[in-house]
């Protein structure tokens, strides 16, 4: 059986309600979201020191990963899974540090006026 959608005609009370159509339960959402916090806008200064940031992070992050990983390759060579599974550990609390760090630095930024 076919799914029928909810649609209402133009002109009439159920179609001025609805805009001529159900809106779905995202745009829903970001109706209310946007009436509780609305969007901040930025200024070209602020995005810029915002996308500064995130490369700054992402290289932080991938040196970290990279230094990692080469030590994990070695435990797992020697057959030394506890201390891979230490390093996992490591590398995971520290990306998480570093993504924390930078969105809070990107808070600080935003917050500017």
């Amino acid at each position: 059986m076919p799914a029928v959608a909810a649609t209402f005609r133009v002109g009439t009370a159920a179609g001025a309600r609805y805009g001529a159509r159900m809106k779905s339960a995202y745009e829903l959402a970001m109706e209310r979201l946007s009436k509780s916090a609305p969007a901040q806008k930025l200024s070209a200064a602020q995005k810029e020191r915002i996308a500064d940031l995130e490369s700054l992070y992402k290289s932080k992050i991938a040196q970290e990963e990279l230094a990692t990983n080469d030590a994990l390759a070695a435990a797992e060579g020697a057959g030394d899974f506890e201390k891979a599974t230490e390093l996992r550990a490591r590398l995971l609390g520290e990306r998480r540090r570093l993504q924390a760090e930078l969105e809070d630095k990107k808070e600080r930024v935003r917050a500017q006026a």
